[in-house]
């Protein structure tokens, strides 16, 4: 006859009983082992070897399935049956498991120490009996006086409690969240129910860390900011929902060991109605340059506005220079192009892009004709109507699936007739749109090089605006008729918006950034009567710093002058007195032979024939290495070289796209805060 199965722990898989101890076998500890209770071995385990903490009684059962001696040398297969299935039934059920935990998450720590037999306590650590009257007070003063290294935290620790709310103020500011986050009723059950005991803080708490945070960056960027010469500021206009606009204003320098620098100065908020005027703009702008302390320290800004209401003579206290963001320009020219007939070809491609993205049969379809077509399986690309740029990647993708879509297209059991017959695109325009997507590559390359982050970028505006224009925009014999008119309507609008024609060009920032810029130094692209004023302008530039005290680069000026010795007053050894060589040396100075230009005029010239270095090397490590042999060049390479081709390098990227959509939904009290503290890392 059977006897009743019991449960065994399977902690005994890791200790052995010794009267009344139990040893671990796996480090030799002792614990005492009072009236069959397994909780102390459970907690040593789960504390001293967790990766080999064992189920607990209600997670593996252990059936002891006990026969009559008669009966040993037959054991059933329902036998075995009967063995197994417990545990199959308790895997299975994970609402009773998960209700188990739960309940262990409100057990408090203090029964990591103590046992409990019948109604008392024992203490594992010193075998201390204390009466139990269903509370842990008397537990937790006793560990307090006698065991105070082991002392239990019942739910979240002070110091655990910081660092949490430190956590959701980063993340509200990287994430550019509302700091209403907080008092949103799902993400307190979220903090509830994975922090114990956490106390959510309020809105005010975690302003007031971000505030702290604010403060820590303005002090910081302050004291870079006193240590630089030049600055260029950038003016981003953008717009909030419900119709809000912003200015937020930026500035870019060159440390002292030539590393481009930027950072977000402020973001003012603009009146809603549609005509603001360039007074009002360039008082907060100005109100920025005195904040910061730059004033009188800016060499140039650039902007975004496509009003073209930013000029150099609206202010009489405006000392610096406007340029238009090239993003932007390039933008406007490609506007300017746009026919009906290519605007028709581009939503018409948009449409069967849609089509294709939204229906799940053909979509499908598309995938199965790339597979039979030996295509590559990529899925089609939608334009955007914020990037012009995005009209290329859709029409390169869809001349590499024009096959496969015309397929689908023509296979009736997905498409029908007179579906097909509107998503259709015609030959004549499958040919503009492989005629046409060459030069929107070009345009498209040209913006991604003037908006790159990493590199300088203002002095490589006009070579390449010159090389579109000469080369890349010039209608060719098989051009279709649509192309040739788009590219003379962007030549057109960038002659005019670049001021390519300009008797005033020499002055532009972007030109004298190119002379600064080793690459390109040479002005190639210029007619020879452009090169000699760019160069006359240069010398004019590097004259000023001769009356101008500067606070940059006055070292190494020092070290590099050259220094005529008075051989009056110097005491010549007698030795040196037949020597000419030395007496020469006296009397034209040490420096007499070398490389290094000391002469306004002669620094220009040296620098103009020394030879120019490759396109992929980096301009700011170049004059790194020879700043000091122009010295005063060096000085207006860090005035120039600063200054940024676009008003917001990474907003062409995704990642900056996805920035231009969270900085919209900040409430306008945080907005000039939370993008500065974003911005600024």
């Amino acid at each position: 006859m059977k006897r009743t199965g019991r449960r065994r722990s399977s902690v005994w898989d890791c200790f052995e009983q010794v009267g009344n101890f139990v040893r671990c076998m796996k480090c030799d500890a002792t614990l005492k082992y009072c009236g069959g209770a397994t909780s102390s071995m459970m907690n040593h385990m789960s504390r001293y070897h967790p990766s080999t903490t064992p189920l607990d009684e209600d997670e593996k059962p252990v059936i002891c399935t006990v026969q009559c001696i008669e009966e040993e040398s037959a054991v059933s297969s329902d036998t075995m049956q009967a063995a197994v299935m417990p545990n199959i039934s308790i895997n299975t059920n994970p609402p009773e498991r998960d209700y188990g935990e739960r309940k262990r998450l409100k057990r408090s720590s203090v029964w990591d120490i103590f046992i409990k037999v019948d109604d008392e306590v024992h203490c594992t650590m010193c075998d201390t009996k204390l009466k139990y009257r269903s509370s842990t007070t008397s537990m937790m003063y006793h560990i307090k006086n006698k065991h105070p290294d082991t002392m239990p935290h019942d739910g979240v620790s002070p110091a655990t409690h910081a660092e949490v709310t430190e956590l959701i103020s980063r993340m509200i500011e990287k994430d550019m969240l509302p700091i209403s986050l907080v008092d949103g009723e799902g993400f307190r059950e979220l903090l509830a129910y994975t922090v114990h005991n956490y106390k959510m803080p309020s809105a005010g708490d975690i302003t007031r860390l971000i505030e702290g945070h604010f403060h820590e960056k303005v002090e910081e960027l302050v004291v870079q900011l006193g240590k630089v010469e030049k600055v260029a500021l950038t003016a981003d206009f953008w717009t909030a929902l419900p119709f809000q606009r912003y200015i937020t204003v930026s500035c870019s320098f060159i440390t002292e060991d030539w590393q481009g620098r930027s950072a977000v100065l402020q973001t003012h908020k603009l009146s809603s109605d549609s005509h603001t005027t360039a007074a009002s703009i360039t008082e907060r702008l100005l109100h920025t340059v005195e904040t910061w302390g730059v004033a009188g320290r800016v060499t140039a800004c650039v902007h975004n506005n496509t009003q073209d209401i930013l000029s150099a003579h609206a202010c009489a206290r405006v000392n610096w220079d406007y340029a238009t963001c090239f993003a932007t320009t390039l933008q406007l020219a490609v506007n300017d192009g746009l026919s009906d007939d290519l605007v028709r070809i581009i939503v018409a491609a948009g449409k069967l892009v849609k089509h294709f993205n939204h229906s799940l049969l053909a979509s499908e379809a598309l995938e199965l004709k790339q597979v039979q077509m030996c295509l590559p399986q990529h899925k089609l690309v939608q334009s955007s109507k914020a990037r012009w740029d995005t009209i290329c990647d859709m029409f390169e993708r869809l001349l590499e699936q024009r096959w496969a879509i015309k397929a689908v297209l023509s296979d009736r059991t997905i498409t029908n007739r007179q579906e097909a017959q509107t998503l259709e695109i015609e030959d004549d325009c499958w040919q503009i749109i492989e005629n046409f997507t060459p030069v929107l590559a070009t345009l498209k390359w040209a913006t991604t090089v003037i908006s790159a982050e990493t590199e300088v970028s203002i002095s490589n505006i006009y070579p390449i605006t010159f090389s579109l224009i000469q080369t890349h925009l010039v209608p060719k014999e098989n051009d279709v008729e649509q192309v040739s008119e788009f590219k003379l309507k962007v030549q057109k609008s960038l002659r005019n918006n670049m001021e390519v024609d300009s008797n005033d060009l020499a002055s532009k920032p972007a030109l004298i950034a190119s002379m600064l810029d080793p690459r390109h130094k040479h002005l190639s692209f210029l007619t020879p009567t452009g090169r000699l004023a760019a160069k006359v302008k240069l010398h004019e530039l590097v004259s000023r710093l001769d009356v101008i005290t500067t606070t940059v680069g006055t070292k190494d000026e020092q070290q590099e002058t050259l220094v005529t010795p008075d051989i009056s007053q110097v005491a010549m050894p007698s030795q040196m007195k037949s020597d000419t060589k030395n007496t020469m040396m006296l009397l034209l100075g040490d420096n007499y032979s070398s490389s290094y230009a000391t002469d306004s005029e002669a620094q220009v010239d040296y620098y103009l024939r020394d030879i120019a270095p490759s396109l992929d090397i980096n301009p700011l490590d170049w004059w790194r290495v020879n700043g000091p042999r122009f010295p005063k060049l060096a000085t207006l390479a860090r005035h120039y070289l600063c200054v940024p081709g676009v008003s917001l390098p990474s907003l062409l990227s995704e990642a900056g796209q996805t920035f231009a959509t969270m900085r919209t939904r900040l409430s306008p009290e945080h907005v000039d805060m939370m993008i500065f503290v974003n911005r600024n890392p």
